[in-house]
């Protein structure tokens, strides 16, 4: 078995290994887990909490004897299941929580059928150390240009024709699974802190610093999730672009963004319930009305004006002056094309 000493984040991208197996609990992979690695617990959430019981109130030895036997028959389990189809070339890098005996053993049985097998010196704790370091220790390269607007300004939408003419960009919704608002959430439930800072770094250490990174002004929090110190201090110093459209034009583009909200007329009365310390009980009530009678243009028209706006001109008054400001008919596709088309030879 060769170790393997992870030195900065894009040591992985230079692997030369097949596959990368996080042999921890499936508890512990869906916290968070190295990109592109796969989940073969040696020991399963049920197993790894009575190994533990059995540690703490009768012994070590008598846990490691129990746990040993487990390991072994899920290992077992492994190489006659997905590991079956696996030739003599096969390169495997392995890692636990720390390094130790979880993947230790693991390792040396595959070690022993004749595998070239890599394990990852201090485990996971070596990969988020990293992760750690980089986005709450050191300031980043990047360069960072911000795109800014009033909700239902497209900024989502203009962020994805920027990438597709090649530019450089970081979604944080995306990666966030959330759409910053009160009416963010989306089908997909939003990774934990830890997977979401691990995306995120995965992500940077992809990109050139030397050039423009396109980035959708956020608040510090999306849906549950704080972005994190680096990233945050890099985008409260970057400039801005502000995109500026009418209010018809921003309510039609909301009513086809959240669509899929409008199947789902109990949760929009649930959401608009939480604005009640915000707003009078008519307006309220109005909203409520509107939603009952699919007035979805009159509804996102009103949040916009007497809810987003307000708070968004509150945010920009503290905020520099924005480098570019780009004033839009509409938000068609067509329109957005353009536009991107503009910022990318403006800014690439």
């Amino acid at each position: 078995m060769n170790p393997l000493t992870l030195n900065c984040l894009a040591d992985l991208k230079n692997l030369a290994v097949d596959t990368i197996i996080d042999v921890r609990a499936p508890a512990e992979y869906r916290d968070d887990h190295v990109p592109g690695a796969v989940n073969l617990p040696v020991l399963s959430d049920a197993q790894r909490a009575e190994v533990g019981t059995i540690f703490a109130k009768v012994s070590p030895f008598s846990a490691r004897k129990i746990g040993g036997a487990q390991v072994a028959q899920n290992t077992a389990a492994h190489l006659q299941g997905p590991l079956a189809d696996k030739d003599g070339a096969w390169q495997p890098l392995v890692y636990c929580w720390r390094g130790g005996q979880r993947s230790g053993a693991f390792a040396n049985i595959l070690d022993q059928v004749g595998w070239r097998v890599q394990v990852l010196n201090g485990g996971y704790q070596s990969y988020r150390h990293e992760v750690v370091k980089t986005l709450y220790k050191m300031p980043l390269p990047h360069r960072l240009m911000l795109i800014s607007g009033g909700t239902g300004t497209a900024k989502t939408a203009l962020l994805q024709q920027l990438a597709g003419r090649g530019a450089q960009i970081l979604d944080i919704e995306g990666i966030a699974a959330h759409r910053g608002s009160l009416f963010g959430q989306i089908s997909t439930a939003q990774p934990t802190q830890k997977m979401f800072e691990t995306s995120i770094a995965d992500l940077l250490s992809t990109l050139d610093p030397d050039k423009i990174t396109f980035v959708e002004a956020e608040s510090s929090k999306v849906g549950k999730l704080l972005i994190p110190p680096s990233l945050w201090a890099l985008m409260t110093n970057a400039p801005c672009i502000e995109i500026i459209a009418d209010l018809g034009s921003r309510s039609r583009f909301l009513c086809q963004a959240y669509a899929n909200l409008t199947q789902d007329k109990a949760l929009i009365s649930d959401l608009l319930d939480k604005l009640r310390p915000y707003h009078s009980g008519e307006r309220i009530a109005q909203w409520q009305t509107q939603v009952q009678t699919d007035e979805w243009q009159t509804l996102a028209a009103g949040l916009i004006k007497y809810h987003y706006d307000p708070r968004y001109a509150k945010s920009a008054s503290v905020t520099d002056e924005p480098v570019y400001r780009i004033k839009l008919c509409d938000l068609n596709q067509s329109t957005l094309a353009q536009t991107a088309d503009t910022l990318h030879a403006q800014f690439t």
